[in-house]
């Protein structure tokens, strides 16, 4: 079995070989259908952006003020902080170091410390620094507060990199954070809220950074505990029994991932930071549907065997490609899709993957994805195993 060795993402290694994000001079063999060559794509894993040189961890640049942040949600009560601590506290692993993501005031920082955990607190606002910085006094070096933004860790552009930006390489290095095997146990747990703004993108990211084994993946497996807007859970979750919701995302969620659902809080119970400096209770100007939605505390840890020999840090790429376009035409058969995916003799595909010609894509599980696609790639005889559209590439579904 293929397994990604902590800390050297095999897809970096060839990425200055073979065009970021692109498939046809990897092992596996592509091509497009306007026959053009792989070049200058944009891949998600292979910007180097660079730290500041004149910012250190415990910086803050002058320019950064209050009313340019995000409103965000955050944890006040200290029953619910109790509750994600009893639940985070709830599996028999020998993992206590949290990254706590935008802890704002505290009140769940302070429970995780009364528990005897180290905790890591990445707060872009500096208004809460001070406040967070006194919890950790006389604590031993449990508590480390760091001003960053843990859903802008490692960006996908070029340049300097400037807080509450930062690279994750250079955050656990000061931090002391090692890497473990990806077969090993959770080198560290991530806790938080995530944000409203640029879900999808977000979501599309962190897929990304663990496929290809980069930003906080370089570490091993980063188990992520984390509160979700109710229908975006659903999505994730989904599968062909619900089919107005199963996509590609949810197959990606699946396969690379254990998905829990721990608990559900209504939105009532999340205070909001606002612009003028104040904290206070969501107001009833949003939509019936907002007010109706909850949030959902779920716990995603990804899978021992998510890689394999046909399914790697190389090539996972070509998988995305695949359930993108399956899933542009849903309703569509997979012995249709077959035939503009593959070159691969369709029919032996159906019979070495158990499927009948009327099966559809919304009645496949993610597992019948994977199985799929470890197939296509094992096909012996073929010198081009892929075909597929440049408009695909950037497409986020």
């Amino acid at each position: 079995m293929w397994v990604p060795a902590a800390g050297v993402p095999r897809r970096l290694t060839l990425s200055a070989f073979c065009g970021a994000g692109h498939v046809c001079a990897l092992r596996c063999g592509a091509a497009r259908w306007k026959d053009v060559l792989a070049r200058n794509g944009r891949g998600l894993s292979d910007f180097h952006p660079q730290l500041s040189p004149s910012q250190g961890l415990g910086d803050s640049p002058s320019w950064l003020s209050r009313c340019r942040l995000e409103s965000r949600h955050y944890i006040t009560s200290p029953r619910l902080a109790e509750t994600v601590v009893r639940l985070l506290w709830g599996r028999h692993d020998a993992c206590r170091l949290f990254l706590e993501c935008n802890p704002g005031p505290g009140i769940l920082t302070q429970a995780l410390l009364e528990r005897g955990a180290r905790v890591i607190a990445l707060e872009s606002d500096r208004t809460f620094i001070p406040h967070l910085e006194s919890l950790g006094k006389n604590l031993g070096g449990k508590l480390d507060v760091v001003h960053c933004d843990f859903f802008k860790l490692d960006p996908r552009n070029h340049g300097v990199v400037k807080p509450p930006s930062l690279t994750s390489q250079v955050l656990f290095q000061n931090l002391g954070i090692e890497a473990l095997p990806w077969t090993k146990g959770i080198p560290l747990k991530v806790v938080g809220i995530f944000p409203t703004k640029n879900e999808r993108k977000t979501l599309w990211k962190l897929l990304h950074d663990i496929y290809s084994c980069t930003s906080i993946y370089r570490y091993g497996r980063v188990e992520l505990n984390l509160f979700v807007n109710e229908k975006e859970c659903k999505k994730l979750m989904a599968n062909p029994q619900n089919p107005h919701l199963y996509q590609a995302l949810s197959v990606l969620w699946q396969v690379a991932c254990e998905i829990e659902l721990l608990h559900m809080e209504p939105w009532s119970s999340f205070d909001i930071y606002t612009q003028n400096g104040q904290l206070e209770k969501p107001k009833c100007t949003e939509s019936l549907g907002e007010i109706q939605q909850k949030l959902c505390f779920i716990r995603l840890t990804p899978r021992r065997n998510l890689f394999t020999e046909n399914l790697t840090a190389v090539n996972y790429d070509v998988f995305f490609h695949m359930l993108k376009q399956c899933f542009m035409k849903r309703n569509a058969k997979l012995i249709d899709h077959l035939h503009s995916l593959s070159p691969v003799d369709a029919m032996d595909i159906l019979k070495q993957t158990r499927k009948k010609e009327k099966t559809k894509i919304t009645n496949m599980y993610p597992r019948d994805f994977k199985r799929l696609f470890e197939t296509i790639e094992c096909s012996k005889g073929y010198t081009c195993k892929w075909l597929y559209d440049d408009f695909m590439e950037d497409i986020v579904i």
